[in-house]
């Protein structure tokens, strides 16, 4: 691989070459006609191959014998090697793989924009502002998290949030276009973040309603909610980073092109909670976005959209029990994803719902939006009356007790039957056997399309695609 990136230029140039030998009449091809004007980076945070398998059958319509091609399908290039720096082993985290994949450099888990001396590398991101470019993050997290700021920031630990959202306006103002969430970070006793990129002459809004009214040519900050917006289930708008790429798209046009990172974070969540539902809607909204970026790309054939993964979570399987292990599964293969399709809120909030609420058995059918049993339902109040009980004792512990212990959340079992109840149901897999289901070493997708998307098929590692992007932006 390394061979391959410094001599792309010189490839490109022997073909231009000879399509002009093929031709005398043929137009004078240049090296600079083959580099993408705009380059949008899509992260599915957490998304191993196992998500976009299920998000196939999960989109599939049953009235028709076809199981359809996604987004995903008639994209996929290659796959993507996702280890970090041997410090910190074979599975990495965000951190570390997001910054591979916006410097080229391999890294210790939780360093953002750091090399494993510690020392700061330049991003993507960085280079292409410095470049001229318009640059911008859509993210559906808070702006100053993991991935996004391994692109915009430099620091030690991924959960210095604070000084990593300082670093946004200390360090330079690195981007053109801010999307997400964050206001817990960004506005705050200490210091108004929010007011400092006004007066940098940003323009800000914290309502999406707001985002077709920007200002043209004018930087913003759009922070939509106090650290990450809502499940897509549960949003106001199930598809916000569609909405939200849609409009800066448009925001960052500009003659000299731009570099803009998208991120469908909370497939990561969805992951850590064993919770197929919500990880499904979430991909559904990536989904989406990507639909429009290929839209954007017929219609700005100059545009290259690179997609992959930072890492896989929580071991999906899609497919679990048989009819072997459990009488209720009918069939020795099965995987259910009609159960998913219904769903109009997150496990999360329907177990919220219950905690709060003396809900009956229709009531609960309602909420899911299919039938549970009986003896569900006495499984789902047993989990009630644990909850009550674990937040007595923790409110019973001393300070120095809860020192360092997280305050639990007092309707946490009955998401976890929520959870499992949806899994029985659909015959979902979770590798994973802790409390939050764990990012997993394996490969992961890519997906490119538009012009130069050729640059990424075949395997590469996580660290290639940055060195391939840093090569269409001109650097040496």
């Amino acid at each position: 691989m390394k061979k391959i990136i410094p001599t792309l230029l010189t490839s490109l140039l022997v073909i231009s070459c000879s399509q002009l030998q093929a031709t005398s009449h043929a137009p004078v091809n240049t090296v600079t006609s083959n580099i993408p004007k705009n380059i949008i980076m899509v992260v599915g945070d957490g998304m191993g191959p196992a998500y976009t398998t299920a998000y196939r059958y999960y989109n599939d319509n049953p009235a028709t014998p076809e199981i359809e091609q996604t987004v995903f399908d008639r994209n996929f290039t290659g796959t993507s090697s996702t280890y970090p720096a041997p410090e910190s082993g074979y599975v990495t985290d965000s951190a570390a793989s997001a910054t591979a994949l916006s410097t080229g450099v391999k890294t210790y888990n939780n360093a953002i924009g750091l090399d494993i001396n510690r020392q700061p590398i330049e991003t993507v991101l960085e280079y292409a502002k410095q470049s001229g470019k318009k640059t911008g993050v859509v993210v559906t997290v808070q702006i100053n998290h993991a991935t996004p700021a391994s692109y915009l920031a430099h620091n030690v630990h991924r959960y210095n949030y604070n000084a990593i959202a300082d670093s946004y306006i200390d360090d330079g103002i690195k981007a053109d276009l801010y999307f997400g969430g964050g206001w817990e970070y960004f506005i705050r006793k200490d210091r108004n973040l929010v007011n400092e990129f006004i007066e940098s002459g940003f323009h800000y809004i914290d309502k999406y309603s707001d985002i077709n009214s920007i200002p043209e040519n004018m930087p913003v900050l759009g922070l939509f909610d106090k650290t990450n917006l809502p499940w897509a289930l549960d949003d106001t708008n199930k598809h916000r980073l569609s909405l939200m790429t849609k409009a800066a798209t448009k925001q960052l046009e500009n003659k000299n092109g731009f570099f803009m990172l998208v991120e469908g974070s909370q497939i990561d969540y969805g992951g850590h909670a064993r919770d197929i539902a919500a990880a499904m809607a979430e991909m559904d909204d990536l989904a989406k976005t990507i639909e429009y970026l290929e839209a954007y790309v017929a219609e700005n054939p100059d545009t290259l959209v690179v997609i992959t993964a930072d890492h896989s979570t929580g071991g999906l399987t899609i497919g679990k029990k048989t009819e072997r292990s459990d009488p209720n599964i009918n069939s020795k293969y099965l995987w259910k994803p009609e159960f998913l399709r219904t769903m109009t809120m997150s496990p999360k909030t329907i177990a919220m719902r219950f905690t709060n609420e003396d809900l009956s058995l229709a009531q609960v059918n309602d909420l899911l939006s299919f039938d549970i049993s009986s003896q569900d339902l006495n499984n789902l109040q047993q989990a009630k009356l644990s909850d009550k009980d674990i937040v007595k004792q923790f409110s019973l512990l001393s300070a120095a007790d809860k020192k360092g212990k997280r305050t639990p959340k007092n309707h946490q079992s009955v998401l976890n039957v929520i959870t499992e109840i949806i899994d029985m149901k659909t015959n979902t897999g979770w590798g994973s056997i802790s409390p939050s289901g764990t990012h997993t070493g394996i490969d992961v997708p890519v997906f490119a399309f538009g012009k130069g998307s050729e640059m990424f098929n075949g395997f590469q590692d996580n660290t290639d695609i940055a060195k391939k992007i840093f090569t269409l932006l001109g650097k040496k």
